[in-house]
């Protein structure tokens, strides 16, 4: 009697087999700046200037913000006086109450998509990664509004202390923000740039992330914090990590676009891209969750959608049957 097939085991949807905790590091990278990281999970970095500190990025949860005040407790008692969000992803905004900070700071155009999409984001990255939203249930009810905004660009000053906040462009997302210290020569990149981690590409803006990476490049950081993977120290590991950015985006959207110029459906296109991009990018941190939802966002941005279309938890489970099943 033959035997019959084995089965392929389903891929788990998104990163809900993902439960190892990570082991986390506190850097301290120039005279003010420090990195709080986690073998690939969302990065948070600190600013301790003269008088206060500002945070970047919040953790998902009040709870995993906690662990982030012991630790600047840890190294000085200032107030905590400002939040900055990156961008309006879930991930990095909820744990914002954890500080107590004066002020939350965001761009405008972060601003419009937490107005647009967020709690519909809010939902859907909940449902796609449980380990990093651990007690949930601390968070308050509603979104993360800032209470400031600006566009283009806002200076701070924590003492002597300069901390620019700059648009450089589109990528990540159309609100993103790098907060950068010119007189250490340190920038902390939110999710324009990750290393050794495979960005998140749902939001993005393909066409224009290339040119913005650009413009971060242009600052001459010597230290990076980048939105995952261990900070970078010295000019060769910041450009490494920008290129590597650079290199991924662009590998997605050539083989995408070549897909869609040949007429491809979608299902077509995410796995010969997949079989294009494995062997390179394939050990980097989230790879198969995120490689579903930048293949659709670049299939979109290809063919007939510009801008992002939202991701909900339903859109996402049907995004993941279609390609993974």
């Amino acid at each position: 009697m033959s035997e019959s097939p084995t089965a392929t085991p389903k891929k788990a949807f998104a990163s809900q087999a993902d439960l190892q905790e990570k082991q986390v590091s506190f850097t301290q990278l120039s005279a003010h700046a420090w990195a709080y990281t986690a073998e690939g999970d969302p990065n948070t970095g600190i600013v301790i200037g003269d008088d206060a500190v500002m945070v970047v990025d919040t953790q998902a949860t009040p709870v995993m913000a906690a662990d982030v005040v012991r630790r600047i407790r840890e190294v000085t008692s200032k107030p905590i006086k400002y939040v900055v969000l990156s961008h309006y992803h879930a991930v990095r905004v909820l744990g914002a109450s954890a500080y107590q900070p004066e002020h939350i700071i965001a761009s405008e155009d972060t601003l419009s998509l937490i107005r647009e999409r967020g709690e519909q984001d809010k939902a859907s990255e909940i449902g796609r990664f449980p380990r990093l939203f651990r007690n949930v249930e601390s968070v308050p009810p509603g979104l993360t509004w800032p209470s400031i905004t600006f566009t283009g660009r806002m200076t701070l000053w924590l003492g002597k202390l300069e901390v620019q906040l700059l648009q450089l462009g589109r990528g990540h997302t159309k609100g993103d923000t790098v907060v950068w210290l010119p007189q250490e020569r340190t920038l902390f990149s939110g999710d324009l740039v990750e290393f050794d981690a495979t960005p998140y590409a749902g939001d993005a803006y393909f066409s224009d992330w290339p040119a913005t990476l650009d413009r971060v490049a242009a600052l001459g950081a010597q230290q990076l914090v980048p939105g995952r993977g261990p900070a970078l120290q010295g000019a060769a590991q910041v450009a490494a990590g920008i290129e590597g950015t650079r290199g991924f985006v662009a590998d997605v959207y050539a083989s995408v676009q070549a897909g869609v110029k040949a007429g491809q459906d979608l299902n077509t296109v995410y796995r010969e891209t997949m079989d294009r991009l494995r062997s390179k990018y394939g050990h980097w941190v989230i790879f198969d969750h995120c490689m579903p939802f930048d293949v659709t966002r670049a299939f979109d941005e290809a063919s007939a959608h510009r801008d992002p279309r939202i991701w909900t938890a339903e859109r996402d489970i049907e995004m993941w049957k279609a390609l993974e099943s």
